[in-house]
């Protein structure tokens, strides 16, 4: 079959754009230190590369809601390549022409963020519109090679700087650059099908009008946040925290915590037909909790760096699971919807390591403070999934209780073990730090004790039945358009 014809190239192509997007987001920032040796430039202004990085991402986020849908997925997707590779090829050139070595590096960052942020727009809708039967695993899967792709560029760049020196990096920025230079060609070939019919797509207002637009949002979030909380922090934690040597923390903590996220992605594209995906991301939430509580509490570094490396077992569907429901729920949703999710789950990855770093902050730079407080991301994805299971459950018209995971659909009863479970959890975890004198004041206990008691008090309370159940506020939802029916909130079952 001609590749023009054939889907599987389309989904080969798209894999490679996720491994592009893995070059943009994990090359530089090995070179952060080389900067500051080769140009003079202070580490203040590094640092403004990766918050260019991050603004630029969300401002194409945000612009891909008007254009992708004008000029076609091909189109958008050449683009975003074509950025990609300039961005690659600029870092290794653009530093030497321009008057300011900075002011080069700043540019060529510009431009992949870019190419990555519309590589994160575009890929996923892209895939869901090919017609594969197994659409959530198609989407695991493609996600994974972000992961893998991380772990390449990280080892393969170390690799070359040891056999070929460090000062040699613009060869291996312009090396890089072959991968988006190739997937631009590979585009303007294989088969690509829009995900929603010209003008069929729900506009941003009725999406912000959708009350499961806005539960998967908190789910993007939360996703974007529990990945990149520890992700980002896992080498310093390990080497300051963990008092772990640096070779041993990076592949221990940030290289261990990519294989298995990816090996998380790969296991459900290859079970999903076997494994219900809203449990299979309750299980994944609950385990995320689980493995920051053994961070922050173990009491000797093999165990903590065990947690950091079961976080990203525990994180690897979350991001591409959210992805899979909304397509299901929301059929009409269109590129606009797949946009807000990027632009909500790039604000995650950006909230999540900032609390992480202020908190450890007001604590003396103490990193367990700091991913401790990190808990409440995947506690909150958790109370993301139980408002999507009501929400489904209340436009169905099925049930009034709520349905808990790993316990069903419970009783008024039972129904009070949801409020001390989750606020428990946060007080507990407070209260140990104090113990163990990782906390010089108890005010971090206090608000997040107040936090999280408040917000799990939204969602409980009274049916209409006079049954106490886990709730949204407001409790009387109004219709949804373009979402799911009885038989596909069916199919979600947990």
């Amino acid at each position: 079959m001609r590749i023009r014809e054939n889907y599987n190239h389309t989904l080969y192509a798209c894999y490679t754009g996720y491994i592009t997007q893995a070059i943009v987001n994990n090359f530089i920032p090995l070179l952060f230190l080389t900067f500051q040796d080769t140009y003079g430039i202070p580490l203040s202004q590094i640092t403004l590369l990766i918050t260019v990085n991050f603004i630029v991402q969300l401002l194409v986020d945000l612009a891909a809601t008007r254009f992708v849908d004008r000029i076609g997925y091909r189109a958008s997707a050449v683009t975003a390549h074509v950025f990609a590779a300039l961005g690659l090829i600029g870092i290794g050139v653009l530093p030497d022409v321009f008057p300011s070595p900075f002011a080069g590096l700043l540019v060529s960052v510009a431009f992949y963020a870019v190419g990555g942020g519309l590589i994160e727009v575009i890929v996923s809708p892209i895939v869901e519109a090919c017609p594969t039967t197994r659409k959530a695993a198609a989407m695991s899967l493609l996600h994974s090679f972000y992961c893998w792709g991380s772990v390449f560029v990280v080892l393969l760049s170390t690799l070359f700087f040891a056999a070929a020196g460090i000062e040699n990096w613009k060869i291996m920025a312009l090396l890089w650059a072959l991968i988006p230079i190739a997937n631009t060609i590979y585009f303007t070939q294989v088969p690509v099908s829009a995900l929603v019919e010209d003008g069929q797509g729900m506009s941003i207002r009725q999406l912000f009008s959708t009350k499961l637009f806005w539960i998967f949002c908190l789910l993007m979030v939360c996703a974007g946040a529990s990945e990149q909380s520890m992700s980002q922090w896992a080498s310093a934690f390990a080497e300051s925290g963990l008092k772990v040597s640096k070779t041993l923390g990076d592949l221990a903590g940030p290289c261990l915590f990519s294989v298995l996220m990816g090996i998380s992605r790969v296991f459900y594209a290859k079970f999903s037909e076997k494994i219900r995906l809203p449990k299979f991301m309750a299980a994944s939430g609950v385990l995320c909790v689980a493995s920051y509580l053994v961070a922050v509490f173990a009491p000797v570094p093999i165990l903590g760096l065990m947690g950091c490396a079961l976080c990203g077992l525990s994180v690897g569907i979350m991001w591409p699971g959210t992805f899979s429901l909304a397509a299901e729920a929301c059929p009409k949703g269109g590129t606009a919807m797949f946009a807000l999710f990027a632009l909500a789950g790039d604000l995650g990855c950006s909230t999540g390591p900032s609390l992480v770093g202020f908190v450890s902050g007001q604590f003396n730079g103490v990193l367990q403070t700091g991913l401790a407080a990190a808990i409440l991301f995947p506690l909150a994805f958790l109370v993301g999934l139980l408002l999507f299971r009501e929400t489904t459950v209340r436009k169905c018209k099925t049930a009034v209780t709520a349905d808990i995971p790993f316990f069903g659909n419970i009783s008024r009863h039972s129904c009070f073990f949801i409020l001390p479970l989750y606020a428990g959890t946060i007080i507990t975890l407070c209260r140990q730090l104090n113990a163990n004198g990782m906390c010089t004041s108890s005010r971090l206990a206090q608000i997040l004790s107040a936090q999280v008691t408040t917000q799990a008090s939204l969602h409980v309370g009274i049916g209409p039945r006079g049954n106490i159940c886990v709730k949204m506020i407001p409790r009387t939802f109004s219709s949804i358009p373009n979402c799911s029916s009885l038989a596909q909130a069916a199919a979600f079952g947990w």
